[in-house]
């Protein structure tokens, strides 16, 4: 695979989307943390894969160390991925699109299941949805906003104590979860065709009830709701 092949080559592939998932949030894993991590890959598989996506641009090794006569490499996302824009979705074919979105899902449920056998499972378990209605900025101020809420925990608590003692650093009940993300459209929110006011935003004239003034958000589970 060439640096200049499309995004969408990867996240087809389900071991190379893995792999990618293991370096979200700015991580740094070495093969051996890969191996761990995807224990049902054969190591040969893994460590092709792998070629690929640096081959690609898409991970980088930063780090490298001998280890008992054998190079032990530390990745990390590559320039590529850490600046993903809409021009690689734009890349994608409908079909591409919905079988990289697909096999999201896949994994979000494989992770589900092997992370249900774990005790206290459902204390840390959430999920909901919630419309949002943004202009053309705001998604950008909410990535930013919540970029800064969960910066802190990012790190694990013995890294962040080595590191700069920051306080909160005992890692004694901390647990490692999961946030999972999609954003869309909301399919209910079609543009009305030009001319012509949208019917359920003009009320009717010959009508004697009151708009509805509660927010499109009532009665909506809140997100992460574990209920």
């Amino acid at each position: 695979m060439r640096k200049g092949s499309p995004i969408a080559d990867v996240v087809m592939h389900p071991v190379r989307l893995r792999i990618i998932q293991q370096l979200g949030d700015g991580r740094r894993v070495t093969t051996s943390d890969l191996r761990n991590a995807l224990p049902d890959v054969a190591q040969a598989t893994l460590y092709r894969h792998v070629a690929a996506l640096v081959d690609a641009g898409l991970i980088a090794v930063v780090d490298e160390r001998r280890i008992r006569g054998a190079v032990e490499r530390t990745f990390a996302l590559g320039e590529r991925m850490a600046h993903v824009d809409h021009d690689e979705l734009r890349q994608m074919g409908d079909r591409e699109l919905q079988q990289s979105f697909l096999t999201f899902l896949a994994h979000l449920g494989e992770d589900f299941d092997r992370a249900s056998a774990i005790p206290g499972f459902r204390e840390h378990l959430g999920f909901g949805q919630v419309r949002l209605h943004v202009g053309p900025d705001d998604l950008a101020r909410i990535q930013a906003g919540l970029g800064e809420l969960l910066a802190p925990y990012l790190t694990p608590p013995a890294r962040r104590a080595a590191t700069d003692g920051a306080p909160g650093s005992d890692a004694r009940g901390v647990r490692t979860v999961m946030l999972s993300t999609v954003l869309m459209p909301d399919p209910a929110d079609q543009p009305s065709p030009a001319g012509r006011p949208d019917s359920d935003s003009v009320p009717d004239s010959d009508s004697d009830s009151e708009p509805d003034s509660e927010p499109d958000t009532d009665g909506q589970p809140a997100p992460f709701s574990a209920s």
